[in-house]
């Protein structure tokens, strides 16, 4: 009997030590518990805070690991319901993984917790602050896993989940929010760096360094710096509602909530409703640059008008815009201008009476006459809404500029580069029947002769494909996903190959390619571009701070 006796006092001090597990242990160091799917009893914390759907509980016992969170979310809509914040409880229940899709980082968390019991209540509850009791959040990288560019190709050669290195909350951005998942944080002095989107989520960073801060409070994306030290503030804990009207450069009151990964990204889910101590502008101001109706004074402006038909409600915005803000530029790229019966899939292309009531409206604000251009595509063949049939076109003073050799062509025509140079169709779409332009606009290129001018300049309006499918930069895949990249990639050397036509004919040639590239200066297909074209970057040849180069 005494062998069984000896195996009975074995198995007890098993269960004794598995017992005796902290949070910070069940979180490890790793994006991913090592606990993951086993039950854990006995587990103690002191209760932060409540949601609607568990309670986060921090570490009774911390250790000295800054890659191990002390916190931990315990998910039950029902085991919290008679607990207090400052309340130390203990509890058994199991480790487990969540997300609510593929495409997200894993949350961890204690399932069906039970056996939940309060030791003492009253207890003080101290959030901790960003930079102060912690480091401060990295600037730059986002993750080991990245290869140093969170836009590097090609998207999605790793996983976060597969491969689940060891946090380096000092180097990376993904590293530091995750070592404080279920952590009660405060940020200081936050200052708002986008608008709230519909769920009156917005983004924040702290009083902590950051690289990027612009002149109008927010914060601009770099090459291989896409800002890891923004938070995301998420839906307050408490059910209040955070403003709608908040905008970038606004100051906020310090925000202390709970940091935890849901939805895709790194949240903090403060305790009550944000609150502004400070507005910024509402808007940068308008430009500076007014024509003077001279070849040597031309002003050019663009403008992606968002799914525009001739009854739109934003039309006058629109075209207040132009007015205001703009200063009724001697020539306008447009984007996503719909046809005649907007989004109605009946067969209409024409797209002239969406473009004339907006030239109406612009000069019932400002007396300006804007003529106008474009090329009808063929009905369904350049995605957008169903019927749609958005497409780039022209808004043009007259009294200014004309289409140089004015000879239009169709939505199935491709332009050529002519000697000269000059274009065979102009208007005209490049290589329309191209791969490269599947479901998606054509780029509109054209030909013009500025008042007094002896040679023409051109222009190429593009608008390429979107990017659906993209993950999200905080996603479980690394790098993250760059949706339709390829496509874009292949768009950048047909619109290229076409610009470099034109140079090589007259290196002096003047050409401005603009619209919407639906990509960022310092990504690949933008890069490519420029190699190909021979054209060089506004912002760059205009010499403005990389932290000033945002719309």
């Amino acid at each position: 009997m005494r062998p069984a006796t000896v195996l009975a006092s074995l198995q007890s001090l098993a269960l004794a030590l598995a017992a005796a597990v902290t949070i910070a242990e069940i979180n490890g160091n790793k994006f991913l518990s090592p606990y993951s799917g086993q039950t854990i009893t006995n587990l103690t914390g002191l209760v932060l805070a409540k949601s609607s759907s568990g309670f986060y509980m921090r570490s009774t016992t911390p250790d000295d690991d800054p890659a191990t969170s002390e916190a931990i979310y315990v998910f039950s809509s029902t085991a919290g319901a008679a607990l207090k914040v400052g309340d130390i409880v203990s509890l058994d229940g199991k480790v487990a993984e969540y997300r609510s899709s593929a495409a997200y980082l894993y949350l961890t968390e204690i399932s069906s917790p039970k056996n939940v019991a309060v030791l003492s209540s009253g207890n003080p509850v101290v959030p901790l602050v960003i930079g102060k009791d912690t480091p401060p959040p990295p600037t730059a990288q986002y993750s080991s896993l990245d290869n140093g560019d969170v836009y590097g190709l090609p998207g999605g050669s790793s996983n976060v989940s597969a491969v689940n290195p060891v946090l380096q909350p000092a180097r990376y951005g993904l590293d530091f929010w995750e070592s404080l998942s279920g952590e009660l944080v405060t940020v200081r002095k936050p200052t708002v760096v986008t608008r709230p989107n519909s769920y009156r989520e917005t983004w924040v960073v702290g009083d902590w360094p950051a690289t990027g801060r612009n002149e109008h409070g927010g914060i601009t994306m770099t090459d291989k710096d896409s800002n890891p030290e923004t938070i995301f503030i998420g839906a307050p804990l408490d059910g209040t509602k955070n403003p709608t009207t908040s905008k970038m450069g606004d100051q906020l009151q310090d925000i202390t909530g709970i940091v935890q990964n849901t939805f895709g990204y790194y949240y903090l889910l403060p305790l009550t409703a944000l609150t502004t101590t400070a507005d910024a502008s509402a808007t940068p101001p308008a430009t500076s640059l007014v024509s003077g109706g001279s070849c040597k004074a031309l002003t050019v402006g663009d403008y992606n008008v968002e799914n525009l038909a001739p009854t739109s409600a934003h039309l006058t915005k629109v075209a207040a815009h132009i007015v205001d803000f703009l200063k009724t530029p001697d020539l306008v790229f447009l984007q996503e201008i719909q046809d005649n019966s907007g989004a109605t899939d009946d067969g209409v292309v024409d797209a002239n009476t969406t473009l004339s009531t907006l030239a109406a409206a612009i000069k019932t604000l400002s007396g300006v006459a804007y003529d106008f251009t474009d090329v009808d595509p063929v009905s369904d063949q350049d995605g957008g809404a169903p019927g749609g049939n958005i497409r780039q076109a022209y808004l043009y003073r007259p009294e200014v500029l004309s289409l140089y050799k004015l000879n239009p062509g169709s939505g199935t025509e491709a332009t050529a580069v002519v000697p000269g140079p000059a274009l065979s169709l102009n208007p005209g779409r490049i290589d329309p029947a191209s791969a490269a332009w599947t479901a998606s606009r054509k780029p509109l290129a054209a030909a013009w002769l500025a008042k007094g001018a002896k040679k023409p300049f051109f222009t190429v309006n593009v608008h390429w494909s979107s990017k659906g499918g993209s993950t999200s930069l905080q996603g479980d895949a690394r790098p993250p996903v760059n949706g339709v990249v390829d496509r874009r990639l292949l768009q950048a050397n047909v619109t290229g190959s076409f610009i470099a036509q034109i140079l090589a004919l007259d290196p002096a040639a003047r050409v401005i390619a603009a619209g919407d590239f639906n990509e960022f200066a310092f990504v690949q297909p933008m890069k490519d571009f420029a190699s190909v074209s021979g054209l060089v970057d506004l912002d760059i040849a205009a010499k403005i701070p990389p932290t000033e180069r945002y719309t």
